[in-house]
């Protein structure tokens, strides 16, 4: 069971999403919060799988929150999803330095939402191919200069396999593009996030842009 916690001020938009999310069998919502400072507390009491929270609230926004749960080591299984009204903006950009695993615009599709908090509960990025080429090449040109050292500790295998990550290949076209298994290329992935410490896959796509490793002219 995959278990959802909804962030927002806005009571009629938790009510939507628990309706929509309640009426699966894998999914239950354990809680809901009005503001970031709420929600952070109801993340340590229920510490579900996956945390759906509104960019903008009163009392601490989305991205604070997403701050303090992703440095709480009690939390570390929480995946926050950061919700928004726009596609691209500033916010999204600060969520993703937060430590969050993706965004969903608030006006996607019930299926959409219902595989995103999946997708999430997984562990993976919730950012398509093309979300993810678009929004983190974007991202990187507006922050600092590449550290070209940051990926030293990897292996030649793990860069070149960080570069397919950050390209937006799932495990399984990773694994066909370098011929081995989904397992190897699954193996591959989890030693170099765990070597760079990133949480999960979206960082670990950051950090690749970050380090020069794959450049937005490259993506």
């Amino acid at each position: 069971m995959i278990r959802v916690l909804l962030v927002d001020d806005q009571a009629l938009i938790r009510a939507g999403f628990r309706a929509l999310l309640e009426n699966e069998d894998d999914i239950e919502v354990v809680a809901e919060a009005a503001n970031g400072e709420q929600g952070v507390a109801l993340a340590v009491e229920h510490r579900p799988d996956v945390a759906l929270i509104d960019v903008q609230m009163p009392v601490l926004d989305g991205i604070e929150a997403t701050r303090r749960i992703v440095a709480d080591a009690r939390l570390s299984d929480v995946h926050v999803v950061i919700l928004t009204n726009f596609g691209l903006d500033e916010y999204v950009f600060d969520a993703l330095r937060a430590g969050a695993c993706g965004f969903m615009v608030k006006d996607t599709e019930p299926a959409d939402l219902l595989q995103g908090v999946r997708v999430a509960a997984r562990g993976d990025a919730l950012l398509s191919p093309a979300i993810t080429r678009r929004l983190i090449a974007e991202y990187v040109s507006r922050g600092p200069e590449p550290a070209a050292d940051a990926l030293d500790v990897l292996t030649n295998r793990e860069r070149e396999v960080t570069a397919l990550v950050a390209r937006g290949l799932s495990n399984d076209e990773i694994a066909a593009r370098m011929v081995i298994s989904p397992t190897t290329a699954k193996t591959h992935v989890s030693r170099a996030m765990t070597k760079l410490r990133a949480r999960d896959r979206a960082q670990l796509v950051v950090l690749a842009y970050e380090s020069g490793l794959v450049t937005p002219r490259h993506a």
